[in-house]
């Protein structure tokens, strides 16, 4: 219990900036990542920083934690300039920072984890017990439940992330860094998490919050600030503002949130999966007796935390990946045996789940990406016919808004949101019967997101078949016309009405097929 005085003096120091940005800037070549931003972050608040990939929220932050050296500026912490160069500084200055690939050894314990690089000695030699007393400690207080002798590759998604955050305060942290924390968990978990988050900010700790999405930000924050191309739009106190306002400074426009979808009759199957396996590591294997279909107008959602077989299926049906055990079937063809390039030219269209690694070569220009996978189109005795790829993608590149300075220049130095856009105008002008449309709104501003999902529905409209494979359950429901739940490599469940909450639970592993 606080006394009269430490209440007081709580709520005074509640009202003090604890962290200003002055001026913050930081290049990468002639690139500006964070560009003369100005932000103050308050003691005991949650702090959404808000916009799309790229936008420069987790530079900002990564200099905050001593991961960059601004190019100018100044950061001013409990109203003292300091210089941090390095993250043991940071972590001394009481910061941690919660990235979103979390930095956790798997076959060590939850406490070997905790307590690496800070581990209490007795007589020179870790004093378990101290440790595990410590972690209990620190684990009742904030009521993060965890067994520290479980190994990390043993426990949930959710628990790594609460390994992560006893990390931190376990190193004495009064500013937590959230880096997209949502990004891997199931709805149940994030509601858990923001349980957490709020339990820290009542006891005076100051939690920024990084995120693209709109609705966590309204769920979670007390005061918002956008960011777009490395520059603050503003700052917002969240009661005061909406989820279309935070859209329109993320992008700049008017954004619809969520497209209307028309009742379609489906027609033939064109997509049929059968049996397919896949064996993985130790564990389980990747793919478990997979049996799917998807029809002409009909899209199919593939909903599942990241890592549960959905990279490997993506694989199989477009020919990345061998298929040892199973047949996959298109227009009633058997197509297991086939190349990518013949499984293209019967009809099917892929969009990556990684756009850099497998959709696009960031060094060729926009024309030569246009024209990846379809070159005998363009060839005339044994020549590109460079007037005709050209023509072709100057109608793409307007039809799909890819928004560039000429076709003349190179896919990585587009935004991600055009680069994407680029993907899908390539593979939608195919015209082809099936889609496999792996993560399409990745990485993309809300603006990029609506223009995604209206071509997603139009190519339903006329009649193709579309596989949707998206860990962002606000897409699949507002999208597929059915939704495949994958677990541990099998689908645990097949509905066109779940829930958010239900589909959560069974992307855990809960209920029944």
């Amino acid at each position: 219990m606080l006394s009269p005085r430490e209440r007081l003096s709580f709520f005074v120091e509640s009202f003090l900036n604890i962290i200003e940005f002055r001026g913050i800037t930081k290049k990468f070549g002639d690139f500006y990542a964070n560009d003369r931003i100005d932000l103050t972050l308050e003691k005991g608040e949650i702090h959404c920083l808000l916009g799309e990939n790229g936008a420069g929220k987790t530079t900002l932050m990564n200099t905050l934690f001593g991961l960059h050296r601004p190019d100018a500026g100044e950061i001013v912490l409990n109203q003292k300039t300091c210089c941090i160069t390095h993250p043991g500084m940071a972590i001394k200055l009481g910061l941690g920072m919660i990235h979103q690939q979390f930095m956790l050894a798997g076959r060590l314990t939850v406490m070997e984890n905790i307590i690496a690089g800070k581990e209490p000695l007795k007589n020179g030699v870790v004093d378990k017990k101290k440790a595990r007393d410590q972690i209990k400690q620190l684990s009742d207080e904030y009521q993060l439940a965890l067994n520290p002798d479980k190994k990390i590759e043993d426990v949930s998604v959710g628990e790594q992330q609460r390994v992560e955050i006893l990390k931190v305060l376990y190193r004495g942290a009064n500013i937590l860094i959230f880096d997209e924390p949502t990004a891997v968990l199931t709805p149940q978990e994030v509601d858990r998490l923001f349980v957490i988050l709020r339990r820290l900010k009542g006891v005076g700790k100051t939690i920024v919050f990084i995120t693209h999405k709109l609705e966590e930000t309204m769920a979670i924050s007390d005061r918002v600030t956008v960011l777009r191309k490395g520059r603050v739009m503003g700052t917002v106190h969240t009661g005061d503002t909406t989820a279309e306002k935070l859209a329109r400074m993320m992008v700049g426009r008017d954004v619809l949130l969520r497209v209307a979808k028309a009742e379609l009759a489906t027609g033939t199957r064109v997509l049929d999966v059968r049996h397919l396996s896949l064996p993985g590591g130790h564990h389980r294997p990747l793919l478990d007796d997979i049996n799917l279909s998807v029809a002409q107008g009909e899209v199919v959602g593939i909903a599942g935390v990241t890592g549960n077989g959905q990279l490997a299926l993506e694989e199989c049906i477009t020919g990345l990946r061998r298929v040892k055990t199973g047949e996959i079937y298109l227009n009633g063809e058997n197509i297991t045996g086939l190349p990518t390039g013949l499984r293209r030219k019967k009809g099917m269209a892929h969009i990556p789940s990684h756009r850099l690694k497998r959709a696009l070569v960031p060094s060729y220009d926009l024309a030569e990406n246009m024209i990846l996978g379809a070159h005998g189109t363009f060839t005339r005795w044994g020549f590109l016919q460079k007037d005709k790829i050209k023509a072709y993608c100057q109608t793409v590149v307007e039809q799909y808004d890819v928004r560039c300075r000429s076709i003349n220049d190179s896919a990585g130095t587009l935004s991600g949101g055009n680069q994407q856009k680029l993907v899908i105008g390539r593979e939608f002008s195919l015209n082809p019967i099936f889609i496999l449309a792996a993560q399409p709104t990745r990485g993309v501003d809300v603006g990029a997101i609506e223009f995604i999902h209206r071509h997603i529905l139009k190519m339903r409209q006329r009649n193709r078949a579309i596989l949707l494979i998206s860990v962002e359950l606000e897409e699949l429901m507002s999208l597929a016309d059915r939704i495949l739940v994958m677990y541990e490599g099998r689908i645990v469940a097949e509905g066109d009405h779940f829930t958010k909450a239900e589909l959560g639970l069974l992307m855990a592993g809960k209920g029944l097929v």
